[in-house]
């Protein structure tokens, strides 16, 4: 046995790298689903917050990413417009980065037909504005100031839904989908903090850790982190096989071969080193 470890241990890492592939690849092709357990968890209190908020309620939900980072975020970004829209709130999208107007226009407008809601009536695009922090503070004076028209130049006083909605303070909860600087952190601080109005988020895996200090300071009320945050709010709002419980399965499985490697390279060392200490 100890033999067999040892030359696992010694294995060319050509065939480790193809192994990690297909760990990726069979799942993919035969379309593997592995169930999605949701525990006491971010994702689940900003499920829970939002659901909690009366119908009718304004949410801004602000798309700051780009395409890179849309195989985490954009799966996000359609669980959380879908709950939304089954609760009843309106969504007013916004986007602190460039390329985020296009991608949250597009998870608004391929679910409103199905669920039947309507632009201007149900949800808006305001589309993009460069200040980040700068601007976020001047929301809070007046919003139609920083947006006298929306995306496609429509302006304030002809969208139906913006009527009543003058700053923040009208704002029942702002939701940033974050890709990094501006975005959930410039929130927290010149909303959240200045305004007492509640924050959500999603951010990719990789930034997740530095956000959770604000859930434990209860600056925010909720996070999704990364493809399991993403997998998760899709389980918790009924979405079957969604993107993200479908890309969840072969990263789960190529975890589990990285981690049997982990265990295996351990064993084959400790072994060699007995062995040598024997002689």
């Amino acid at each position: 046995m100890a033999d067999i470890f040892t030359r696992m241990g010694n294995l060319d890492r050509r065939i480790i790298f193809i192994l990690i592939a297909l760990a990726v690849i069979i799942p993919i092709l035969t379309d593997l689903i592995i169930p999605n357990i949701v525990g006491a968890e971010p994702s689940r209190d900003l499920f829970e917050f939002v659901d909690a908020l009366p119908p009718g309620s304004n949410v801004i939900l602000s798309f700051d990413y780009d395409p890179s980072t849309m195989p985490e975020l954009q799966p996000m970004a359609e669980a959380v417009v879908r709950h939304l829209f089954l609760k009843d709130h309106r969504i007013i999208g916004m986007a602190l980065w460039p390329q985020g107007a296009a991608l949250g226009q597009d998870a608004m407008s391929s679910l409103s037909d199905s669920l039947g809601k309507e632009q201007y009536l149900d949800w808006v695009n305001l589309g993009y504005k460069t200040g980040g922090g700068v601007m976020i503070v001047r929301l809070g004076t007046s919003m139609r100031a920083i947006f006298p028209t929306d995306r496609d130049n429509v302006p304030w006083s002809e969208i139906p839904m913006l009527q009543g909605i003058n700053s923040l303070d009208d704002i029942q909860l702002v939701i940033s989908l974050s890709a990094g600087d501006p975005g959930i952190i410039a929130w927290v601080m010149m909303a959240g903090d200045r305004y007492d109005i509640p924050i959500g988020g999603g951010c990719t895996a990789v930034s997740a850790p530095q956000l959770y200090t604000y859930l434990q300071t209860e600056q925010m009320v909720g996070l999704l982190g990364g493809l399991k945050g993403a997998a998760d709010y899709e389980t918790l709002v009924g979405i079957e096989n969604g993107e993200a419980i479908r890309g969840m399965s072969p990263q789960s499985v190529a975890h589990i071969a990285i981690m049997l490697f982990i265990i295996i390279g351990n064993i084959a060392y400790f072994t060699q080193k007995r062995k040598g200490g024997a002689r």
